[in-house]
């Protein structure tokens, strides 16, 4: 009795009505034995009345005014969102109030660390500009991650929207010139007076980075914006002359493995206790800060390629 029990149990399983249907025995769904020969008309009207109860059952199921179940939910979730943001912003609130004030002596954010920077950075940095001492020598680490971030975000880019064959870089192409003409004389004059004071401010701005405000992520940003503004103004076609896919790989990765190099020596060096026998030069000139001139300058040229880039795939998915 039991055995029979268990078999009649196990046929209404999901699992024996879905080995069934590999078989081609049954259909789990329509609940039709396929061995038994039923009439024509007979299978309809049952596939019929499988297709209303299925009508019926996914009206049920998104008619919410009628639905006691989703009206709960939303109502819960509703309630739980307001709850939990509540208790987030007034552990927040609580936390701050905590916090020591700025201008206390006795903050731990004024010890010897911002004292040390600001008495002794000149000297060991050879940087006049304290924040990019700071940035590319005490924090060169730090600064080195972000340049990673940046060529990591840049692959991603590429991975998702970039076009690999001819013919979607032909249909993307096609879709650009579609949406954003070319040949805007206003456009063209403007740009052309306009991208080489963008162009000369952006490489003042990295070059004079340890000398003045600055540096290669602010004026690396400068020389990206112009060079969107010139892609918008000329087109692509006019921007591959001399500047490519090609162009920009090769760019992109050497000036990340020499800042690589430049940083592990001043680890290696400075983990050891070694002096790095770079000189640091007469503070004020140009030359001078040892390599910190050469570092803004490859961070400023990772940033452009990187700004660039996010605007060329993202228009386009091409360089």
């Amino acid at each position: 009795m039991s055995k029979l029990k268990n078999k009649s149990e196990y046929e209404k399983s999901f699992a024996y009505k879905f080995s069934t249907w590999l078989k081609g025995l049954n259909d789990p769904y329509l609940d039709i034995d396929m061995k038994v020969q039923l009439p024509r008309t007979e299978k309809r009207e049952i596939v019929l009345e499988y297709k209303n109860e299925r009508k019926k059952t996914r009206n049920k199921m998104y008619d919410v005014s009628h639905n006691k179940e989703v009206t709960l939910f939303n109502r819960f979730y509703i309630a739980s969102c307001v709850f939990f943001c509540s208790l987030i912003i007034a552990i927040l609130i609580i936390t701050v109030s905590y916090l020591p004030e700025t201008s206390n002596p006795d903050s731990p954010q004024n010890n010897e660390v911002a004292a040390r920077y600001i008495e002794d950075g000149l000297t060991e940095t050879g940087s006049i500009n304290i924040v990019t001492g700071i940035i590319l020598k005490y924090r060169a680490f730090d600064t080195f991650g972000e340049a990673h971030v940046l060529f990591i975000a840049t692959i991603c880019v590429m991975i998702l929207l970039m076009c690999t064959d001819e013919k979607s870089k032909i249909k993307a192409e096609a879709d650009d010139r579609k949406y954003e003409p070319k040949n805007d004389k206003i456009l063209q004059k403007t740009a052309f007076i306009l991208i080489p004071i963008i162009f000369m401010f952006g490489i003042y701005v990295i070059l004079n980075g340890h000398l003045s405000p600055g540096g290669g992520f602010s004026g690396g940003a400068i020389l990206g914006a112009g060079m969107i503004l010139y892609v918008s103004a000329f087109g692509f076609a006019r921007t591959t002359k001399f500047f490519n896919e090609e162009i920009y790989k090769t760019i992109k990765v050497t000036t990340l493995l020499l800042y690589a190099v430049i940083i592990s020596y001043y680890f290696f060096m400075g983990g050891n206790g070694l002096d790095s026998h770079i000189p640091m030069g007469v503070p004020g000139d140009i030359f001078s800060a040892g390599l910190l001139l050469f570092i803004n300058i490859l961070v400023g040229i990772e940033v452009a390629c990187t700004i660039y880039a996010f605007y060329a795939f993202f228009r386009k998915g091409d360089l």
